[in-house]
């Protein structure tokens, strides 16, 4: 592997845009976010939020916090380069130190997603989906993919995989569908280059792509697989420019797509809708985008998560760490 390569490709990665979303008008009660630190440190940190404002930072937790899970009342932090997944108690204070440890040995995992009381993460080196039982947190078996798979997520029912590159960094273009039953791939759809992240809404599958040329320019693009039908993929590819990173999200319950230094509808040819754009932030300065319910949420390069409501105010902006990315809410019980 060209390791020069690989040190390219995942600060193109982390430059993207990431997404997911619930509907509903009322803020949560803690906000979770993954400052991925300087890559090749382990400077990467958490900062909770709550109501008044920034109240908690657990700093050096690893290298590239990746990404972030909120289960019951848990979080798991997934550390890419430090290989591992943490495991913290939430309360209405914070965060329990110093929580669960678990090591992935060497996996380079990415991204996660719960079903059934097991945890299922994706892994680049060892080129898999690895299932953590939360019961004991052992990690038990293991689904051999071909590629490098990247975005997860589930319906209550099934599993779905984008697989974003070839195992030689190459751009890859399908989505598994697997059995967390059999733990078997029961389906796979072509989608177009670079799924990076997964939405269903009303039995499609929404995906927002990243894909690279050889000198490693971005190019984005959005599919949307019907589950319903054995017709091809509906692709569009928008080139290069404004269109940002790789993140689909549900917003006033309708799928929208990061874009232009914010988020803008989908219309149903998949093409971005302008006029309802959230978010006016310089493209080259916007980091992550999340929705959650009524809300958006923005993580800046230079530090800075801002929460913009659905009339494009700015209502709240808070100094977290370094590459805000993932971004997770928790409402207690």
């Amino acid at each position: 592997m060209n390791i020069k390569k690989l040190v390219i490709l995942l600060i193109l990665l982390s430059y993207g845009c990431e997404s997911n979303s619930e509907i509903s008008f009322q803020d949560p009660d803690l906000i979770f976010v993954a400052n991925e630190g300087k890559f090749g440190t382990s400077t990467g940190s958490i900062t909770v939020i709550n109501e008044y404002g920034v109240m908690q930072t657990i700093s050096n937790i690893g290298d590239v916090v990746q990404s972030l899970q909120v289960y019951k009342n848990k979080l798991f932090v997934i550390s890419n380069n430090s290989h591992k997944i943490n495991v913290f108690e939430i309360t209405e204070q914070g965060l329990l130190l110093p929580g669960i440890e678990i090591d992935t040995n060497g996996s380079s995992p990415r991204e996660m997603t719960v079903i059934d009381n097991k945890l299922y993460f994706t892994n680049w080196n060892t080129k898999d989906i690895k299932i953590l039982n939360l019961f004991n947190y052992k990690l038990e078996e293991s689904i051999k993919v071909e590629g490098l798979p990247e975005a997860i997520i589930n319906d209550g029912e099934n599993i779905y995989v984008g697989i974003m590159m070839n195992e030689d960094y190459s751009d890859a273009s399908t989505v598994l569908k697997v059995s967390p039953n059999s733990n078997q791939i029961i389906n796979e759809y072509e989608d177009g280059k670079g799924p990076t992240s997964l939405l269903k809404h009303n039995g499609d599958i929404y995906v927002a792509r990243t894909f690279y040329d050889s000198s490693w320019n971005s190019f984005y693009g959005t599919s949307k697989i019907n589950l319903n039908s054995s017709d091809e993929a509906l692709k569009v590819n928008y080139g290069d420019g404004v269109v940002c990173g790789g993140s689909v999200n549900m917003f006033d319950d309708t799928p929208y797509r990061s874009h232009d230094g914010g988020i803008a509808k989908l219309n149903t040819d998949l093409s971005i809708n302008n006029q309802t754009q959230i978010g006016l932030y310089s493209p080259s300065n916007v980091y992550s985008v999340q929705t959650y319910r009524d809300k958006v949420y923005i993580g800046t390069f230079d530090g800075y998560l801002k929460i913009i409501d659905s009339d494009n105010n700015e209502i709240k902006n808070y100094k977290v760490g370094d590459f805000p990315g993932d971004i997770k809410f928790w409402n207690k019980n």
